[in-house]
This record gives C-alpha cells, structure tokens and sequence, in this order.
C-alpha cells in the first residue's frame, strides 16, 4: 500500500480534537471590519468544530492529522 499524500492546504486549517473531531476557524474575519459589529467580530474568533458532512471529506484529504 503507497503513502498518501496530505493535502497541504487543508492541513494548515485543520487541528484534531482529542475525539477525533476536526476544529477550524470562522471565515469573513479578514477585511471589511468596520461594517460589522464588536460581537460579531468577537465571535468570529473562536474555533468551530466541523460539520459533520464536511468532516468525512476532509478527513480523506487528511489521512495523518
């Protein structure tokens, strides 16, 4: 059986929790912040765990993380 290989994008955005889950930061944090509220902006911060329809693509472009 080959190695795989890791898709190197998708490794820089993705940890893996303890349970295996995988964790990603919010999007729209970027630019154009004057328009949007401190809330808004403050929630943006925190990771976010994958939704699980997106967790099983991700983990076969992820096969050792």
């Amino acid at each position: 059986m080959p190695k795989l290989k890791t898709s190197r994008a998708a490794a820089k955005r993705f940890k893996v929790t303890g349970t295996g889950k995988l964790v990603r930061n919010k999007a729209y944090k970027s630019h154009i912040l004057t328009k949007k509220s401190t809330k808004r902006k403050r929630n943006l911060r925190k990771d976010i765990i994958t939704d699980a329809t997106n967790a099983k693509v991700m983990k076969k472009i992820l096969p050792y993380l």
